[in-house]
């Protein structure tokens, strides 16, 4: 039997992971849809209404909607990594010559390619409502340093979910967290306007000084501690939950 190539066949199942994607017209489409329509909402309509200094409110929450889309569409990659597991893929791929960690990798990376799709998305609708970015080429490629390592780390997290999750609509669930947690930071409003228990979980949560960093970025401004709490944040969890999930995968697979 010929000896498992990690890099072929995580190509492999990256294609065969696309091809399950592209052929969920109904979660392609709301992954594409749905944060658009946030950002029309909350640029439109509150854009008008809320003060957070000295740029739009436009501007301000691009970071917070595209780390919201991401964790709302990272909920897919959960729900096919545990298909996969329920039905049974996991054994067929066991009986050939197959690394058993392409599978997830290429879950992870289908993933990864989509919600880069959804970002890129959402940046070209917040320019067409008033999103002016100030960023030098030089802080575009931190940017997008910092959104690849931020998708990385919520879908390697979604990949753990579908590994623990006993049904593909409880690995939805546990997605839940990652919805929610860009609304309580400083994605939408300034912590400072946040009650006082509020803004003390909003500033040390994690999505907070991501947030804070890509705003910072895009609008031109020095990003200070923040860039280096985020980079620490986004890649300790990547590693983090790619490692917890290959356990937990080999784990079941014995």
């Amino acid at each position: 039997m010929n000896k498992p190539n990690l890099v072929l066949d995580c190509w492999i199942m990256f294609k065969r992971c696309m091809m399950i994607v592209l052929k969920n017209g109904e979660a392609v489409s709301m992954a594409l849809i749905t944060p658009i329509f946030l950002m029309l909402l909350f640029g439109a309509v509150f854009g008008n209404i809320a003060d957070v200094g000295p740029y739009s409110y436009v501007s301000f929450i691009v970071p917070g909607i595209i780390l919201q889309a991401v964790g709302q569409a990272s909920q897919y990659a959960a729900i096919n990594v545990n298909t996969d597991m329920q039905k049974g893929m996991v054994d067929r791929f066991r009986s050939m010559p197959i690394a058993p960690s392409s599978l997830l990798i290429g879950h992870a990376s289908a993933a990864i390619v989509r919600n880069l799709v959804t970002t890129v998305a959402i940046i070209i609708t917040a320019l067409f409502i008033g999103f002016a970015p100030q960023a030098t080429f030089i802080e575009w490629l931190l940017i997008a340093g910092l959104l690849f390592l931020s998708i990385s780390a919520i879908t390697f997290f979604a990949v753990w979910a579908g590994l623990k999750a006993k049904s593909p609509e409880s690995s939805g669930g546990i997605m839940f967290p990652l919805f929610i947690l860009p609304f309580v930071s400083s994605g939408f409003a300034p912590t400072e306007t946040m009650h006082a228990a509020l803004r003390w979980f909003a500033e040390y949560q994690p999505m907070t000084p991501i947030i804070n960093a890509i705003r910072a970025l895009m609008l031109g401004f020095d990003p200070g501690n923040d860039l280096w709490i985020a980079i620490a944040w986004t890649a300790g969890a990547s590693i983090l939950m790619f490692v917890l999930s290959l356990r937990r995968f080999k784990r079941k697979i014995v």
